[in-house]
């Protein structure tokens, strides 16, 4: 296992760019049957709430024109029960939303995901496989490979594939990642300044206002105010709460 995934790097790694590589992991994944390819990238998959938060990256490869616009425009990444899964779980996984046919998605499918459900039938892309990348510090990553076709006889082809399309995920990620901009491994929702950020780290500490007055030779006066702009940012009621949405979305992180 530990060749075959040296060889992918090898294919993977030359990739100059997140094209190039899903370029080539395209390849690849053709040649396990797939016919479409979905990857994403979050540093932040959900939110307070608990509704997923779109991702930063979503790289496509032969998914149907308006793909991108669905799910990063439209909401339909919110309710696709495809990504509730993979967030919940470690290991990769095959799916179909045909109803009689028994997987780990007719635990979870529900009314609310209908609009996914459907457009995935009308485009005849009803099964495939998802590989959940759970990265340190919080980041969540996916490859999906759909496959066209009968569910039945289409599912049992795609389940003796997915070792191999697990190896070609985690290659992926390895290669990719490094590609990533410092704004692209950010939340990007909410911006804090320098000022503000380290206001909150030495609040995180348990330091009080004046204590960070102390140690940053600013007037209490202007801290009190950093700390009041940054609960403002955070919609937090306090600074506890500023501390833990800060935590959270990882803009406390170096």
């Amino acid at each position: 296992m530990l060749a075959k995934l040296t060889a992918l790097n090898h294919r993977l790694m030359p990739g100059r760019s997140l094209d190039e590589q899903m370029d080539n992991t395209f390849i690849l994944a053709q040649q396990l049957g797939f016919d479409a390819l979905v990857y994403d990238y979050t540093p932040v998959p959900i939110d307070q709430d608990g509704a997923l938060i779109t991702p930063s990256v979503l790289a496509l490869r032969n998914t149907p024109p308006d793909w991108h616009a669905l799910w990063c425009s439209e909401g339909f990444y919110q309710i696709d029960p495809v990504q509730h899964l993979a967030l919940s779980t470690v290991s990769p996984f095959v799916w179909s939303y045909d109803v009689k046919v028994d997987t780990p998605l007719q635990k979870i499918i529900d009314p609310c995901h209908a609009p996914v459900s459907s457009y995935l039938h009308d485009q005849e892309l009803t099964c495939g496989v998802s590989v959940p990348i759970h990265l340190p510090r919080g980041g969540f990553a996916s490859l999906t490979g759909l496959r066209t076709g009968k569910a039945r006889s289409v599912l049992q082809d795609v389940q003796q594939t997915l070792s191999d399309f697990s190896l070609i995920s985690h290659a992926l990620q390895e290669a990719a990642y490094p590609l990533f901009s410092k704004e692209l491994r950010t939340y990007p929702h909410i911006h804090l300044t320098k000022r503000e950020r380290e206001c909150l780290k030495w609040a995180a500490d348990g330091l009080t206002a004046a204590e960070i007055a102390t140690q940053l030779s600013r007037s209490l006066a202007v801290v009190t105010l950093h700390l009041a702009s940054a609960m403002h940012k955070l919609g937090a009621k306090n600074r506890v709460q500023a501390v833990v949405r800060a935590t959270h979305y990882r803009l406390l992180d170096d």
